[in-house]
């Protein structure tokens, strides 16, 4: 039988925990390791290269800075503001009560006379204040105005004024007041909850 040339391949045996080479076993391995011809020049002149000198811990390492690059800057996004609900009827219930003194009209405005610029101010005030003491329902009177067969001009502006923006943050809805609180010449108010 001939023998082969390749020597034969010896695995490591596995071995739950490693141990350290004895003195022995050193000498014996760098003497193996010396005989050893690499394969190929090139891969062998990357092995026997000189280790990269580190820097001292005592001189800072100096890195480039980075290159300063624009800052995009995002479009402005416009906060839209939630957009005030619709005016509410008051409901059949709540009228029947107010017209029948079940429920309590807690504060009246009279703009009788005024003029419109001094009623629109009247109003907002009023309005405001009832928001801000957590009214529910207030009477606004405006008066018929029948004066020559036509109707008043609070009595046709002040339910364009409450249907505005401006007063939507007070206003949940107005309805035409029952007779006993002036019929047509006023208007039952309900008065939207502060948020505290």
């Amino acid at each position: 039988m001939k023998r082969s040339s390749r020597p034969p391949v010896l695995e490591p045996r596995p071995s739950p925990r490693r141990r350290a080479l004895s003195e022995e076993e050193r000498e014996l391995w760098d003497t193996v390791a010396r005989q050893v011809k690499p394969l190929r020049k090139h891969r062998a002149a990357k092995a026997h290269a000189s280790p990269r000198a580190e820097p001292s811990p005592a001189a800072p390492v100096l890195r480039p800075a980075p290159s300063p690059r624009p800052i995009a800057v995002a479009p402005a996004t416009r906060v839209a503001k939630p957009a005030m609900p619709p005016l509410a009827p008051l409901g059949k219930r709540e009228r029947t009560k107010l017209s029948r003194g079940r429920s309590e009209i807690e504060a009246r405005l009279d703009l009788h006379g005024m003029t419109q610029t001094r009623a629109h101010r009247a109003l907002t005030g009023f309005l405001h204040r009832a928001h801000h003491d957590g009214l529910t329902f207030v009477l606004v009177i405006t008066g018929k105005g029948r004066s020559g067969g036509e109707s008043g001009v609070l009595r046709r502006q002040v339910p364009e004024w409450l249907s505005l923006p401006e007063f939507r943050a007070f206003v949940v809805g107005f309805e035409e007041a029952a007779i006993g609180h002036g019929g047509e010449g006023a208007l039952y108010v309900r008065i939207r909850r502060a948020r505290f």
